[in-house]
């Protein structure tokens, strides 16, 4: 082998083995350019509050099974969370008069639904026999005293003074259910905008003690007609009635798939809460939160 060789091993011609790139840089190529250290700047777990979040799971029992009862739970009360926070926005917004903001909140909340309606597929493949080994460990435990479920339900029109009870015991939670409790629901604020807009809603639905459960009215469902039979002439109140039939349509579908997995984890056993449990959960079925917007579409 000849001398111009340099001693490469790979002969004639071949280029010198390039220099170890630092340590820092590797990394950073490896990493596809994306920031390593996070001794001094906040990281994805610290924005998240990941460290509480993931720690906040206590399974009381010995069955493999009891995490996925609570991550479920605990994943619902998030998506409660955030459809709390858009359903007082587009109320508010709606007794604004800002319908563009109330659509895009609306349209999230039914969105929201679904990912909930889903949660329940998950929690399906927890068998009987699984949930009856876990059961005693949850008391008297139940998803029937969740303090913002109730602020949704109440938010919607749902009212019914009894169930403010269960969280009597915390004032601070108590708080926040009579507040939602007291106030204009969605479906008040909206016939109030029907009412500013022109239309004819009743004086007694646009002025009302809001604690009560809401009554339908011919009245209503007329000036909701007045909307749908000329749509371009009343196009945002014509979109915030298929907002809200979006909105109830996705609830319902949450209520009913809450039923039948229940229904299938335990059948007809009454509910830790107390509630007759699929019983109660069937009469939830019945309950219409916007009636006029249904019973409107048979006088189209």
């Amino acid at each position: 082998m000849s001398d111009n060789t340099h001693g490469c091993p790979m002969g004639y011609g071949a280029a010198p083995a390039p220099a170890t790139p630092p340590a820092s840089t590797a990394a950073s190529e490896h990493a596809h350019g994306a920031q390593l250290d996070f001794a001094h700047d906040m990281s994805y777990g610290d924005y998240l509050g990941l460290d509480t979040l993931l720690a906040s799971q206590h399974p009381r029992s010995p069955h493999h099974d009891e995490m996925l009862f609570i991550v479920q739970h605990q994943t619902s009360e998030l998506w409660m969370k955030l459809m709390l926070h858009e359903l007082r926005a587009a109320i508010a917004a709606i007794a604004g008069d800002q319908l563009g903001s109330a659509f895009k909140m609306l349209a999230r909340v039914s969105r929201i639904m679904e990912q909930l309606v889903h949660a329940w597929d998950v929690l399906a493949t927890m068998t009987p026999p699984e949930y009856s080994a876990i059961r005693p460990f949850l008391a008297r435990s139940s998803g029937f005293q969740s303090y913002q479920y109730r602020c949704i339900e109440f938010l919607l029109g749902n009212k019914q003074a009894e169930l403010l009870q269960p969280h009597a015991h915390r004032p601070e939670l108590l708080a926040q259910v009579e507040a939602a409790y007291r106030a204009p629901s969605l479906y008040d604020e909206s016939l109030r905008l029907l009412a500013r807009r022109g239309l004819a809603v009743p004086a007694d639905h646009v002025e009302r003690d809001w604690t009560q459960p809401y009554a339908a009215s011919p009245a209503v469902e007329a000036a909701w007609l007045e909307a749908y039979r000329a749509p371009q002439q009343h196009w945002d109140l014509y979109q915030l009635g298929e907002e809200l039939t979006d909105l109830e349509d996705a609830f319902r579908l949450w209520r009913f798939r809450h039923l039948t997995t229940v229904q299938r984890i335990i059948g007809d056993k009454r509910g830790t809460g107390g509630t007759n449990g699929v019983g109660y959960l069937r009469q939830m079925l019945d309950v219409v939160l916007f009636p006029e917007i249904w019973t409107l579409r048979t006088a189209l």
